[in-house]
């Protein structure tokens, strides 16, 4: 091959930022193109905040990009021709490509239950959003995962006088130790927040969520934070997928049925410590998008691109501005003893956040 190496970058978070950004320092002179339907970059892991009426930072993708010498496309990605090498959009020619990363991450499930997409608000994404502190009357939040704890945090902290309930099927923060699970519930019944552990919802309505067992919640609001799933366009464009749409990948991030194409972040099944695929998280996203930038390069230099090496470090959850909880983990992810708690675990977090995003920034 000869001329300028292309390589398209889909995505425009955390994942495919960091692979942009790690790109424009080592891909020498190859044209760099990121394509995403979004005009600005939001923190995901801020949204839970702007959801309480706060204001966060929008980053300018183009402004960003092209300040590093990147080509920004604001379009959806509507089909990959992995035949012409080429992805088609929605607008404006389609971009032909030597190599690819995809980077698409994920969006809120709301079609695995009855009344979630008619019914419930998500902030899974940053056109999702709304103001929920602007609401009168009770808030229920479904998911006691790391997004429900967080808002229904924010929102009591925020609106000490709004009924907030956090209805999941188990313990809030029950993936951590004993020690960080006593702490997130005291700190939430300390803010006002109604805990309903036990509850597996079945369907949403207008008047608020059901449960299995019957029972209903009242709410003037439903906000779903349970469940992910990623775009189609990897398995409509027919990549090898698993049963979720992510692209299977090999152990340098190649997707197994086409060697031009590398995946990070969340629409990626990416093999982890302990034989488990890595999870869903802006802690996977940044350095799996940098693998997939090193594997390009190395390909497009002629060498056998390196394995991903990975392990976890920490599991972090903001409860309201001046507390949270740090936990310390091991490689495969499992709690270890130490957990940081109260505002020294909202200063570290909130600097783990600031790094996240530089990380991300071109």
């Amino acid at each position: 091959m000869t001329g300028q190496h292309r390589i398209v970058v889909l995505g425009a978070g955390y994942a495919g930022l960091a692979a942009a950004r790690r790109l424009a320092r080592t891909a020498g002179d190859a044209r760099i193109t990121v394509v995403d339907a979004h005009a600005s970059f939001v923190e995901r892991v801020r949204l839970h905040q702007r959801a309480a009426g706060q204001r966060i930072a929008a980053l300018n993708l183009r402004e960003s990009l092209e300040r590093t010498g990147i080509d920004f496309v604001r379009a959806l990605a509507t089909e990959i021709d992995t035949v012409a090498k080429r992805v088609v959009l929605d607008a404006g020619p389609a971009i032909e490509y030597d190599a690819l990363i995809y980077a698409l991450g994920s969006i809120a499930d709301v079609q695995s239950v009855p009344g979630v997409a008619e019914h419930a608000y998500s902030i899974a994404t940053q056109e999702d959003v709304r103001d929920l502190s602007a609401l009168d009357g009770p808030v229920a939040i479904v998911g006691a995962g790391a997004t429900g704890i967080e808002l229904a945090a924010e929102l009591a902290e925020s609106r000490p006088g709004t009924r907030v309930l956090l209805l999941g099927s188990e313990e809030p923060g029950a993936w951590l130790s004993a020690r960080a699970q006593a702490h997130i519930r005291r700190t939430l019944e300390r803010l006002g927040v109604e805990i309903v552990s036990g509850a597996k919802v079945i369907e949403v309505t207008s008047e608020g969520p059901r449960s299995a067992d019957g029972s209903m919640v009242e709410a003037a609001a439903t906000v779903w934070t349970t469940g992910f799933r990623v775009p189609d366009l990897a398995a409509r464009s027919g990549l090898a997928v698993d049963s979720h749409g992510r692209v299977r990948t090999d152990p340098t991030l190649r997707s197994v049925s086409h060697p031009d194409i590398f995946a990070a972040g969340d629409a990626a099944v990416i093999a982890g410590p302990g034989g488990r695929d890595l999870r869903m998280a802006c802690a996977t996203a940044l350095p799996t998008g940098k693998h997939a930038a090193d594997a390009v390069v190395a390909r497009m230099r002629g060498r056998e691109p390196k394995e991903l090496r990975f392990r976890y470090v920490l599991h972090c959850l903001s409860l309201g501005r001046g507390d949270g909880v740090v936990q310390a983990v091991h490689a495969d992810d499992a709690p270890a003893r130490t957990v940081l708690t109260g505002r020294t675990a909202a200063w570290v977090k909130e600097r783990i956040v600031r790094f996240a995003a530089g990380a991300a920034r071109p």
